[in-house]
């Protein structure tokens, strides 16, 4: 049977094939008595069993019984037994074509059903059209299109015909989304959009794909080029308001390929198809470019303060050997001062002797300057890289528009004031110059001497101003990373009726009771066995918690058939494997066209790309250690093959196929995960996302964050900064993961355990169990009165602030909600919350709600020593992972 690639194998099974499953039998194929009183009505047992397969079948999936074609063995079982025959009568069944023709009639008047008809196709190319206004993938559409004609009470013609169809519908759903894009815009518009296409000997390219080369690495020059580009963009006018015109879907569709195509493909687009396509792409990069600029201003904003914190440790460096001299000839001071007292001598003849009084006078200038730089506040040093700053403020505060709630008001003046200062070239900053800085200290720097310090009052309105965009505080429109707060998370009304949904008690009064006599119980239990030493591996000795480390349990002769396995492992090249694992789990089916969905007709080219990205090597070197594959095939199926979308589906079906595999027992359950970060060093001196963290080196690279279920499957990994904090992106890949996986219990290293994040995990249904580098030095929250808990007191901290839980317990739950609707996700919000320099209500109610949780974690792990070995375990399996990782990814 042909099939135009609308549906996948998957797919095309879901819909037309026949079941042979108990369970889908009995739903589709049990006869009624009326049924069967007229097949018994047949002459024979062979028309009786092929007149109820024709009744069966005409009713589900609807297409009857077709000429050569196989009923699986079960259908036929089934039927017969619910009639009294063999099924093997069917084998005589239908030897005249006429008595299968005129059953197909009788069943089809008796159903009250119709042959499909050519008249049908149009009617049915609009519903395709309808379903296909919100999605290209293939199966909704076809089944909106089966739908039809059973609603219709047709027979379902061939699969081939109603793929036909459903192709047919998606293309009118595209080519009425394109007029209706290409529609809305003016003459000029037009114009500008077409001249995107044309070269320009200035840029020395086309202007998309100028505006499309975006660069990642932090400069001064890197942001001005973004800032040129935004203001390109904005010249030509779109009206963000015309992605409404259209779904979502479509208009994310014309993005993505419009992010792809080269302009020289985009030329040969139908008018408005193209139009279409540049329109969506150059809304998108306006939000793309806004957000890279934004970005890279935090980045830049940033390293001003850490290089001027690098150049005051230097300057301590430098100074060691005269702190030394200092300190000796401050030593032998106070050694004549006590000689003198000692003695009744005149001190200061006595230091003046033995020390010397021009010692004293020449050393204090040098006093002096090491106070000075030991009290010296990083703004200062921050500013004194003004230069770099100036290169690209005044540039930036003018491309955007900043917004604020009531209490950011004094910063957007403070912004607006500089703005002003900057059109009219003034440098003296007004007396009355609003002070937006949260801290005294900084508002007496920017004033010392009397008046304002222009340097230091620009950089730190910098520094606040980066502050807000990252917490939310501060706003632009038209940005996907820097919106209001709020514009994240459903609306209340929404997040109410999401709540009930939650697993905890959505009345603040009760969950608070309920949470605070476990908290209690288990307390009061804690401080017993402490008390009388029956805590394995756990004492509490002179205040201090003592932890047993946990050895070892591996056998020797768990060892040695290790090593016994990998020497019957046999040697396979990456590319034997890779093929392997896509034939038995048909990934590559996942990996579509973007524009028209349909499979690669080169599978060896798919994979080849795929093995190019996985292992760092590159399409170019990667082309040149394949056979039958060039560098121009694997660039074209990268860039309209390899999308994160496509990737997801795929991961999605190897962990599925991965999990149902009966050996994946032995590792575990399939109910537990963990997840960890792994740093990878970056091939150029200078990478664009690559950062230096001091923890893995000097070398600049990238932290990969992955998360491996306990049967050792990777189901979601995400490139974060060398720099960044791994805590949240720990819910990301439980909550974003496309496979069927359910997880219950994670596991972490303390890099991924923060109060905000055992407060999600148990609002959302999940256990956390992190391994707690510091668990020793932690304090426990109490709601009681500590000393209701004898003999535990140093180990318990102030008390939980549950007013502050009851006064926030709406705005915690629509966090909660929206995370888990997946309308955001949750190191978005994560990272907003941990961005605030002073914790706002809903930051430090859900702060509250996690001391808390982690307070009975606490109490969990100090008394299941099974529960430290289950993490242990986890954990190992995810460093055996980065073990494999390391060596398949080159540097």
């Amino acid at each position: 049977m042909a099939r135009r690639g609308l549906l996948n194998d998957a797919e095309w099974r879901e819909i037309f094939a026949v079941p042979h499953h108990q369970a889908d039998l009995i739903r589709h194929y049990t006869l009624s008595a009326n049924d069967i009183e007229v097949a018994n009505g047949r002459y024979g047992a062979s028309n009786r069993l092929g007149f109820a397969v024709q009744l069966c079948l005409l009713r589900y999936p609807g297409f009857g019984l077709r000429v050569d074609e196989d009923v699986p063995g079960e259908l036929l079982a089934y039927i017969a037994h619910q009639l009294g025959v063999s099924s093997a009568s069917f084998d005589r069944y239908g030897r005249r074509s006429q008595t299968r023709q005129d059953h197909g009639r009788q069943i089809a008047h008796l159903l009250g059903l119709r042959a499909f008809m050519r008249d049908d196709v149009a009617c049915l190319i609009e519903v395709a059209g309808a379903a296909a206004w919100s999605t290209d993938k293939g199966l909704p559409i076809a089944t909106a299109v089966v739908d039809a004609l059973r609603a219709d009470r047709i027979i379902l013609p061939s699969p081939d015909t109603i793929e036909r169809i459903g192709l047919a519908g998606r293309a009118r759903a595209r080519k009425l989304s394109a007029a209706l894009l290409a529609s809305a815009l003016d003459e000029r518009q037009r114009s500008s959009i077409d001249v995107l296409l044309v070269n320009d000997p200035v840029l020395r390219s086309s202007p998309l794909a100028w505006l499309r080369d975006i660069s990642e690495s932090p400069s001064t020059g890197n942001l001005t080029d973004l800032l040129d580009r935004l203001a390109y963009v904005r010249g030509i006018g779109l009206d963000p308001s015309i992605s409404d015109l259209i779904h979502e879907h479509r208009f994310r569709q014309f993005v993505r390929e419009g992010s792809v195509a080269p302009a020289f493909l985009l030329s040969d687009y139908s008018q408005n198809r193209r139009r279409a396509t540049l329109s969506a792409v150059t809304l998108d990069l306006e939000t793309r470019l806004s957000d890279a600029a934004i970005g890279m201003f935090d980045k830049l904003v940033g390293s001003l303060f850490t290089r001027g914190r690098r150049g005051q440790e230097r300057r301590y460096q430098a100074t060691t050997r005269d702190v030394g001299q200092l300190m000796r000839l401050f030593g032998r001071t106070i050694d004549a001062l006590t000689a003198a007292r000692d003695g009744d001598g005149d001190p200061v003849a006595l230091v003046d002797e033995t020390v010397g009084w021009h010692r004293l006078l020449a050393a204090r200038p040098q006093v002096e300057a090491l106070a000075e730089l030991a009290g010296e506040d990083m703004l200062v040093a921050a500013a004194g890289k003004y230069a770099t700053l100036r290169r690209f403020a005044p540039a930036f505060l003018d491309a955007f528009t900043f917004k604020a709630a009531t209490g950011g008001k004094t910063l957007i003046k403070a912004v607006d004031l500089l703005r002003d200062l900057n059109r009219r070239n003034r440098r003296q900053v007004p007396d009355d110059a609003p002070m937006p800085f949260r801290g005294r200290r900084w508002k007496q720097l920017v004033r010392e001497g009397g008046t304002i310090n222009r340097r230091l009052y620009e950089t730190a309105v910098l520094a606040t101003l980066r502050d807000g965009l990252r917490s939310g505080d501060v706003w632009v429109d038209g940005t996907r990373n820097y919106r209001q707060f709020d514009a994240y998370l459903l609306s209340k009304q929404e997040a109410a009726a999401a709540a009930a949904d939650l697993p905890v008690d959505t009345d603040v009064s009760r969950y608070l009771q309920g949470r605070a006599e476990e908290l209690d119980l288990r307390l009061s239990r804690l401080a017993r066995l402490l008390r009388t030493g029956r805590l394995e591996g756990v004492s509490l000795v002179r205040g201090k918690l003592r932890i047993t480390p946990l050895t070892a349990n591996t056998p020797p002769e768990a060892n040695a058939l290790d090593r016994r396995l990998d020497g019957l492992l046999p040697r396979v090249r990456i590319t034997e494997l890779l093929r392997d694992v896509a034939q038995r789990t048909g990934f590559v089916s996942c990996f579509r066209d973007l524009r028209s969905g349909k499979e690669h007709d080169n599978s060896n080219a798919v994979l080849a790309a795929i093995l190019a990205d996985a292992t760092n090597l590159g399409q170019e070197r990667m082309a040149n250690a394949s056979q039958g594959v060039s560098y121009a095939q694997l660039a074209w199926t990268h860039n309209w093959y390899l999308s994160d979308e496509n990737y997801r589906a795929a991961l999605a079906r190897i962990i599925d196929a991965h999990h149902a595999q009966p050996f994946a027992r032995y590792w575990g359950d399939g109910s537990a995960s963990s997840s960890d970060g792994q740093f990878f060093r970056a091939g150029r001196v200078r990478g664009g996302a690559s950062e230096v963290n001091a923890k893995y080196g000097a070398e600049p690279g990238i932290k990969i964050y992955t998360h491996l279920s306990d049967h050792f499957a990777s189901f979601h990994s995400r490139i974060v900064s060398a720099t960044a904090n791994e805590a949240p992106y720990v819910l990301d890949g439980l909550l974003l993961h496309g496979s069927g996986l359910l997880p219950r219990e994670h596991y972490t290293d303390t890099g991924g355990a923060t109060d905000h994040v055992f407060a999600l995990f148990h609002l959302l249904g999940y256990r956390f169990v992190p391994r707690l580098r510091d668990l020793a030095d932690k304090r426990l929250g109490t709601i009681k009165p500590s000393a209701a808990y004898k003999g535990i007191e140093p180990i318990l901290g102030r008390p939980i602030r549950t007013d502050v839980i009851a006064e926030s317990w709406d705005g915690i739950l629509q966090l909660a909600a929206s995370i888990r609707s997946g309308v955001v996700a949750p190191s978005t919000m994560l990272q907003k919350l941990s961005a605030y320099k002073r914790q706002n209500r809903l930051d430090l109610a859900l702060a509250e709600v996690g001391r808390l949780e982690r307070t009975l974690f606490s109490i969990d792990w100090l008394e299941s020593r099974s529960l430290r070995r289950r993490c242990q375990s986890g954990l190992n399996k995810g460093e055996a992972r980065h073990a494999l990782a390391q060596v398949l990814i080159p540097e």
